[in-house]
Order: structure tokens, then sequence, then C-alpha cells
């Protein structure tokens, strides 16, 4: 089953309020948008994303939307949000059995709710996430006396609804790929596309929702979004744990670079970059413990401009980008697995060079080197691998 994810992201917030779209704004550290995508990118059902943006963003879209793991393609929004989803429906591969729409300002759908969205929507035709209402429902109507301007409004109460057949719709909403297009060119105002699936003649069917799955819409949810974002608690307390690993295989003709440093011996490791095994580890723990993807994602080898980089520089990159999401990197703990050559020498300017690049002491940074004991491939001489810890601690502000 070919699955594509739109997300809605082409409105300016006009309720928000502010001089930016409110899904560029950061919740600790990290645009909504971003996190609204990443959701959807990291999906193992999701095979292409679609996302519209206002038309000045589609022109210059956020570089956290180029060069990722899985086909994403951008498309300018339209006034209303069912234009926005209809340019980015007629974007949507043809082979799309199921597309599912999610809202750009909601950054907390879980994995666990977009699958069951999908499924629902792969065997009924149309799903949508909802959650049941907790509180008693009061329907009201203005008071006949009170008509007038809205600031003299006084809304009464007409009628006392049974909660236990009210839900509150969220998104992710999925639908089969014939049913939305049915949906589409019915037009009409709506507020979601299950609400123009139900008015083109289809049977809209009801998943469990989630309380977390927010929706930004004022100034107010900025706070709370911060909280969930912080698993909540306060992150200048909580101390985050990333790990990282790499291994490269040693050949003639390249020089043997790791920890930044170029360390005399007759061969060298194989890479699309420097293939430095010690930053790409770092690397990846440090962007680990920021729940940031790794360095394949950021930095693939299959993108020309990596070619021989320097991995010093893709470790600094990492590390301003995890800066970016309001943490500091704390410390990091690094063990290297070579036979031949001996490191010793090399750790305290490798030390120095890792430290430079995070912005840290060498006080903060540990390098070990380690032989395999004559085992395996490392063992034979045939490789170089390194494994790392880092711990990124929340920014204090």
């Amino acid at each position: 089953m070919h699955v594509t994810a739109i997300i809605a992201a082409g409105g300016r917030g006009q309720r928000f309020g502010g001089a930016r779209p409110k899904q560029l704004l950061s919740v600790a550290g990290r645009p909504v948008l971003e996190r609204s995508v990443a959701a959807f990118l990291t999906h193992p059902s999701i095979d292409e994303i679609v996302v519209a943006l206002p038309t000045e963003l589609a022109d210059d879209p956020p570089g956290y939307l180029r060069g990722t793991s899985k086909p994403l393609r951008i498309v300018a929004g339209g006034p209303r949000r069912q234009d926005s989803v209809a340019s980015a429906f007629r974007a949507a591969s043809e082979r799309s059995d199921v597309i599912v729409i999610h809202d750009a300002a909601r950054p907390f759908a879980s994995a666990a709710l977009i699958a069951r969205t999908i499924a629902a929507a792969a065997e009924s035709g149309a799903a949508l996430a909802a959650v049941q209402a907790r509180d008693t429902v009061k329907q009201g109507h203005l008071s006949p006396a009170a008509a007038g301007p809205r600031s003299g409004d006084v809304w009464i109460v007409k009628a006392t609804l049974p909660r236990e057949l009210i839900f509150l719709a969220q998104t992710p909403q999925a639908f089969r790929r014939e049913v939305l297009r049915d949906a589409i060119a019915l037009g009409g105002e709506a507020t979601d596309e299950a609400g123009l699936a139900e008015r083109a003649g289809h049977t809209v069917r009801i998943v469990e929702g989630e309380v977390s799955n927010i929706k930004i819409t004022t100034p107010g949810d900025v706070a709370v979004a911060e909280t969930l974002a912080r698993g909540g608690h306060d992150d200048r307390t909580v101390a985050r744990v990333g790990t990282g690993y790499d291994l490269h295989k040693l050949i003639e003709g390249r020089p043997l670079i790791l920890g930044g440093i170029t360390i005399p011996f007759e061969r060298g490791l194989s890479g699309h970059s420097d293939a430095d095994a010690v930053c790409h580890a770092i690397t990846d723990a440090v962007l680990g413990a920021a729940a940031a993807g790794d360095i394949g994602r950021h930095f693939p080898d299959t993108d020309p401009q990596w070619q021989g980089a320097s991995s010093v520089g893709l470790l600094k990159r990492a590390a301003a980008l995890v800066r970016e999401r309001g943490y500091k990197i704390a410390n990091v703990d690094v063990v290297v697995i070579a036979e031949r050559p001996k490191l010793t020498p090399w750790v305290e300017p490798m030390r120095a060079s890792v430290g430079q690049a995070l912005g840290l002491t060498t006080d903060c940074i540990s390098i070990k080197g380690k032989t395999n004991e004559g085992v395996g491939e490392l063992g034979r001489g045939e490789a170089i691998a390194a494994h790392a810890v880092a711990l990124l601690r929340g920014v204090v502000d």
C-alpha cells in the first residue's frame, strides 16, 4: 500500500497574530513545522510527503525540508485550507492508495495515532482522529435582547448535549484516494476534509485521538506545547543521552583522519567524506541525544557536497543544530577500536580538536583507544570502529 502524507501548512495564522506564520515558531528549540513533518518522515507507513506552504515560503523553504530521507515535494498553498490541500493532492503520486492529511500546527501526533488512522481509512474509506468530549457540552445561542455589536454579545444555553456522542476532531485524517478526490471535487467551505467527505456521501470513521495532539492556535497554546515538547519537565534540569557508532575499512591511498587529526599510517579509512570514524560516532551521539536524526539524514553520502568533506566540520554543524533546539552539550566519551596504529600519542590532539568543534574544553572530552584482541576484521587490522556517548542538557535561560 502506497501512502502519501499531506502537511497542511499554507495558512498564515491570522488568529495567532504576529509577523511570522505560527508553523515556523520554535517550540523547545525546534520549529513546529519541522516537528510535524518529522513525525511522518520517520513513520514506516509513509512513502512520500507533500507540504503545502505559503507562496513566499514555498519559493524558499526551510533547510529541514530539503535533502529528506523520503521523497518530499513542496507546493504553494491557497487562500483557504481546502485550496492548499487540493494543490497538494494534485502533486501526490498517482500510485497513492491512501492519503493522510495533517495540520502543521499539530506537532505532537504519535506514530501509533498515524498508524491507526491510516489503517482505518484503508479499511473504511475515510477516518479521522478525534477525542471524545469529557466535559458536559452545552449548545448556546445569542440572547435576542443582546443583538447588536459583538462586544455586547450575551450567550445563553439552548440545550445540553449528550457528551458521549460528541467528539472533538483532530488530524491526522486519512482517505482512500478516490474518497479524497470526491471530497475535493465537491468543493465549498469546510473546516476539514472529513467534512467535505461527509457531504460527498462517504462514511467517515472515528479513531481514538490523543489529548496531547494539541493544535497551536493562539499564543497561549505555545506554553502548553513547550511543556509537552519537554516531556512535561523543565529541560533546565533534564539530561538527554545519545549513543553513536561508526566503522570504516582501512584502504591504501587515503590519509588516516581520526578526531580531526591526520595520523601518520600507511592506510586510511574509506568513505564518502574524510571517513573520520571518531567524529562520525560523536555526531550520531549528539544528534541522537536531541532526537534529531543521524548523520545520514543531515549529510547523506548520496549528496556530492559532502564528497571528501571534513568530518570535524560536519560535527560543528551537528553541534549548532543541537544548540538551535535548546540544548547544550555537556560531555562526550569515545572508545576507538583499532589494532594499529597505537593511538596514545594522538589522544590529546584529538580531544582538543573535538572540543573545539563542540565548543567544549578538553576536560569534557574523553577519547580512549582499544584493540579488538585479534578478533574479527577489527582484530585483523582491516577496519577501525568508534563508539560514542554524548550527554546534553537544556539551556538555562
